[in-house]
């Protein structure tokens, strides 16, 4: 009979039995660490996730603190406030642009995740993941709704409700842009037009993420 190992990943063990070490191995990019990235970061991680890199270049603000995670640690930045939460991961202070992606390696990642805010960073991160062959899932709009039940996940082109998953099709369709990949967006119309945001449902899109990532790494239905 094996010993048991008594850690903080003896529950993840428990569940996923031998593709734990699956897990443990994969080298999971996180763009964006905000609200969404947050969220998926401290799932990712506390599931046995731990070979994890984050880029971000913002610091937290006041005004971060009704949805992210490590907001409390007023004007330090992100990434390093969750490398420094969870030991060996990897931040890396950076602005996600065409030019910051022509000269970064993605394909030394398994996964890569977009958690960006900003339309042309996302448009140019998905173009660069499907070149690079990278299995990718991106976040659309959490901002400015209430109901978590809502959210769900879909290819790019067959989302409902959702004004910025239309921005990016458009986008993609200009650049001649014929793949697909998964996001996970709602199809709660938005409520206000100004960027009210609750923790409840932007955070639930990190958590969406979190197991849309570990079902495809161990090879589960996703």
């Amino acid at each position: 009979m094996s010993e048991v190992v008594v850690d903080r990943f003896s529950r993840s063990r428990l569940l996923f039995g031998e593709d734990f070490a699956r897990l443990q191995s994969a080298k999971i990019l996180i763009c964006g660490g905000g609200g969404v990235g947050g969220a998926a970061i401290e799932a990712l991680y506390r599931s046995g996730a731990v070979n994890l890199s984050v880029i971000d270049c913002d610091r937290f603000e006041i005004t971060n603190q009704n949805r992210q995670l490590g907001s409390e640690c007023l004007g330090e930045l992100k990434c390093e406030v969750f490398a420094r939460k969870f030991k060996g991961m990897t931040p890396i202070v950076a602005r996600i642009d065409e030019e910051f992606l022509s000269e970064f390696d993605l394909a030394q990642f398994d996964f890569i995740i977009d958690a960006i805010d900003d339309v042309g960073a996302k448009i140019a991160l998905a173009l660069r993941c499907s070149e690079a062959g990278v299995d990718f899932v991106s976040s659309m709009g959490g901002a400015k709704r209430l109901d978590p039940s809502k959210i769900e996940i879909r290819s790019i082109w067959r989302t409902q409700g959702d004004p910025l998953a239309r921005k990016i099709r458009s986008e993609l369709r200009k650049r001649g842009f014929a793949g697909d990949f998964d996001v996970v967006c709602s199809s709660e119309p938005p409520r206000v037009k100004s960027m009210g945001s609750f923790m409840g449902v932007t955070a639930s899109f990190g958590l969406f993420i979190a197991s849309y990532v570990v079902r495809r790494l161990i090879g589960d239905q996703a």
